[in-house]
């Protein structure tokens, strides 16, 4: 597999290898041993998987608080997402920045999100399914999101009328969100 570091320090976009001949693909979407090589040694306990009907289908930007944030190994299955992160680790020197990655069945990437970064999601095609690994169970009294559209993050998302579920309507702004990350030199 390739490791590739992004602009937000942790964020990784990884490509597998992947092996077709005329009957199709072979890939390994987690290795655990390839995964520590790299110097990834997560324990993932939880696999999650969304379908999303309609294109423009946001769902973000959301994370987790400690003691039982995430770090979260997102795929896409079927169709195409426009995926975001954002740095919310306070003293971090790239608080409150974002980045944007195309994850697609076709490509095959995945994206590793560390703790401390809120994430989310916005489907480009009908009926796209994403699949991630996480390594901390759900925890609704830990659970905590951002407002997609805040203007102080300026994300440039690929709709300006998303789909969105009521929760993610009524996140507060970055500057109003609980947030516990600290940045680690």
């Amino acid at each position: 597999m390739k490791v590739i570091e992004t602009s937000l320090p942790g964020v990784l976009l990884i490509e597998p290898k992947v092996f077709g001949d005329h009957r199709g693909f072979f890939m390994e979407s987690y290795n655990k041993k390839l995964f520590v090589e790299y110097g990834l040694d997560l324990d993932f306990i939880q696999d999650n998987h969304s379908l999303s009907k309609q294109a423009g289908t946001l769902r973000g930007l959301h994370y987790q608080l400690n003691p039982k944030a995430q770090t979260k190994l997102v795929r896409v299955t079927r169709g195409a997402i426009y995926d975001v992160v954002v740095d919310i680790r306070k003293g971090s020197p790239t608080f409150g920045k974002w980045q944007a990655f195309i994850l697609s069945a076709e490509n095959k990437r995945q994206l590793l999100v560390p703790k401390g970064f809120a994430h989310g999601f916005c489907t480009l095609v009908e009926n796209t399914e994403v699949q991630y690994k996480v390594d901390e169970y759900y925890s609704p009294e830990h659970d905590r999101g951002i407002l997609w559209n805040d203007p102080a993050l300026g994300i440039d998302w690929p709709t300006a009328n998303p789909i969105l579920s009521d929760k993610d309507t009524k996140h507060p702004l970055l500057a109003d969100a609980e947030i516990n990350f600290e940045w680690e030199r």
